[in-house]
């Protein structure tokens, strides 16, 4: 997973005219592994590897695709999920011989920016909202929810730590430990696929640095490595490969109807019942939040 890439995009520099289309591959909304877009509207669509295998396979297809343009708009979500979108775009890249650029929207943050990284050469709008390199968790308490209406617990396990961070129980300082190491080994894994797939491009002393959770507008995003220039998808495009350069839409986010995700009829998922559907539209909505979006 984090064997250095060959960055296949600079053999490109010098706006030579492509002979095949550039085919592009819209990566928009948050990285969950839930199939259902929620019931609130708010929380949109949703990307993993399982919605998107068809659309990737099919971007790297044709022989004569002259390139694979990744078009992210994505606040993060699912470490899981965002390393298995990024592999299975690089083992196709790789396999094919075909560069990939990436282009950031309104947002590449955190596992965004993991989805960005699989890419030979990012560019952000001076204004895109970059980077996150870092973990977050959270959830909901529901014990004083409980004794106000005269709910009690009743939980049984085989395993002292089966019933770790439930909800329902009081918080415990030894589950609060445990999550702490868990992200801190997973914002390693973070750290080291940053610096692999952007090594020798960082122009500050420790890049490590970056890798604090921070977020950078693109201009900063620039000066300090995290992309490779500024500029939106088809002038850059069409500087790279001509005036003439035939750029095609491989997907369109899918968008479910709210109505039917309250109703648990929003393809499985956390659409399967109004509650849990419901926690997961707030969840996505809260993740666009934190940007502003």
């Amino acid at each position: 997973m984090l064997s250095k890439i060959p960055v296949l995009g600079r053999l490109f520099r010098g706006g030579a005219a492509a002979s095949g289309p550039v085919h592009v591959l819209r990566l928009h909304g948050v990285i969950s592994p839930s199939r259902s877009n929620g019931p609130l509207g708010g929380s949109g669509p949703v990307l993993n590897l399982e919605g998107l295998a068809a659309d990737i396979e099919k971007a790297f297809k044709p022989k004569d695709v002259a390139a694979v343009a990744l078009l992210i708009n994505s606040p993060g979500g699912s470490p899981v999920q965002s390393n298995l979108i990024a592999a299975r775009i690089r083992q196709l890249a790789d396999e094919k011989q075909v560069p990939v650029l990436a282009f950031t929207e309104d947002v590449a943050a955190s596992g965004g920016y993991w989805l960005a990284c699989a890419a030979d050469e990012i560019f952000a709008d001076p204004a895109s909202i970059v980077g996150s390199i870092g973990v977050i968790s959270g959830g909901f308490g529901f014990t004083g929810l409980m004794e106000k209406l005269g709910v009690d617990r009743r939980l049984y396990t085989a395993g002292e730590n089966k019933s770790r961070l439930d909800p329902f129980s009081e918080e415990r300082p030894a589950d609060v430990e445990w999550i702490k190491d868990l992200q801190l080994d997973l914002h390693e894994i973070f750290r080291r696929y940053v610096e692999t797939r952007r090594s020798g491009r960082f122009t500050v002393d420790d890049p490590r640095a970056l890798m604090n959770g921070d977020v950078f507008l693109g201009d900063k995003a620039l000066e300090v490595g995290l992309v490779d220039g500024l500029g939106d998808m088809r002038s850059t495009l069409r500087a790279r490969f001509g005036d003439k350069v035939r750029i095609k839409l491989i997907n369109k986010p899918k968008r479910g109807l709210p109505l039917l995700g309250l109703l648990g009829s929003g393809g499985g998922g956390a659409g399967s019942d109004p509650l849990s559907t419901a926690v997961t539209a707030l969840e996505h909505r809260a993740l666009w939040g934190r940007y502003g979006l």
